[in-house]
């Protein structure tokens, strides 16, 4: 499908770059970085401003391991 956009000179810059780097259209690169800002992102949880790993399986890290890791 065609459309008309009014794109930033600088934006527009950039796009073409990056579809002269990849070997494909204008329009395929735009639709890709449209697509992915529209896709939902997960957002981290964050405690204290300090983002939440997942966690792992296995025991927890004790003592022992945190001053031999340290040393």
């Amino acid at each position: 499908m065609r459309t008309t956009l009014n794109l930033d000179p600088e934006v527009l810059t950039k796009v073409r770059i990056l579809a002269k780097q990849r070997g494909v259209s204008l329009g395929t690169v735009v639709s890709e970085l449209i697509r992915k800002a529209l896709s939902p992102q997960k957002t981290p949880s964050v405690r204290n401003g300090v983002p939440i790993f997942p966690s792992r399986e296995g025991p927890p890290p004790d003592l022992e391991l945190v001053n031999r890791l340290r040393d």
